[in-house]
């Protein structure tokens, strides 16, 4: 795909949208500490947006982010495997919360709860539910445990983030809204959207029809401390950048399920071959 020059460009949604929540966490945000991860935060409550992926997919560019490693989180969520085998092959984000068996597994993997955990396959039982009968309003995947998640339950190493999220086919488009109960705005919020909008349109393709609206929810949405500097400087650039788009290779859902490594590549290369970030903002450390 070609640029044209850069002036014909405004910030993309996303961009405005994003930088927009940053300066006020920043500026109206609660100070509080964090006893878990023993880090201040600066936190709103009740944050909510709409996206079109469709029409621009949701990528940030105000800094660089790694594109390849959502693609592959996403795809291997839709194995439903716990085991980290095929995601290692790409990033080594989940080993901090490998189960102390050495198994080289993740108990509270999303796509291993989405399709196995429950006694039921969630995705599979969405993908018929909605072939059934797409007026269908029950398309609901759940996360969250209530018997081990979160509560007085015992502490563990990592509880969903995301507790659920709905699918709806309504005017002929699926529309995803997705609910974050925590919200690491400076390293996870932009990671999350984009995997979700590739979900989305992976769910959309399976369905033969058009993805529309994602919805994002954010509950706790915040700032670590040790973020502040790169907020305040992510809160006053610009880019002007294309909207980015994404022609989802064919078949995107059975080759995910079948462990196509090649189907990672694909979309991270046209998604890069768009993408012109502003620099990074330096390593950032995740608030265990």
């Amino acid at each position: 795909m070609l640029f044209l020059h850069s002036k014909t460009f405004t910030m993309t949604k996303f961009d405005q949208w994003y930088r927009q929540i940053v300066k006020k966490i920043m500026t109206e945000g609660v100070l509080e500490f964090n006893r878990r991860t023993g880090y201040y935060t600066k936190t709103i409550t009740g944050v909510a947006q709409s996206f079109r992926p469709s029409e621009e997919f949701p990528l940030l560019t105000l800094r660089k982010i790694p594109i390849k490693l959502f693609v592959a989180e996403i795809i291997w969520y839709l194995q439903g495997d716990k085991n980290l085998d095929f995601f290692q092959k790409f990033s080594r984000i989940w080993d901090d919360f490998m189960d102390e068996t050495g198994s080289n597994t993740v108990e509270t993997s999303y796509g291993y709860r989405w399709r196995s955990f429950f006694g039921r396959d969630q995705i599979a039982g969405l993908i018929n539910l909605l072939q059934k009968d797409p007026s269908s309003r029950q398309g609901v995947v759940v996360t969250w445990d209530p018997n081990s998640d979160g509560l007085d339950s015992p502490p563990k190493k990592n509880v969903p983030c995301v507790p659920i999220w709905t699918v709806n086919i309504v005017g002929g488009e699926l529309h995803l809204h997705f609910l974050f109960r925590s919200q690491d705005v400076m390293l996870g919020l932009p990671h999350d959207v984009a995997g979700f909008a590739l979900l989305q349109m992976i769910l959309a393709q399976k369905l033969g029809v058009k993805p529309g609206y994602l919805h994002y929810s954010g509950s706790n949405v915040h700032i670590y401390e040790n973020h502040f500097t790169q907020a305040n400087e992510l809160s006053k650039r610009k880019n002007k950048h294309q909207p980015v788009l994404l022609n989802l290779p064919e078949n995107s859902f059975e080759r995910a399920v079948q462990k196509d490594e090649s189907l990672v590549l694909e979309i991270f290369t046209q998604l890069k071959s768009q993408y012109k970030p502003q620099p990074s903002l330096g390593k950032m450390q995740i608030a265990l």
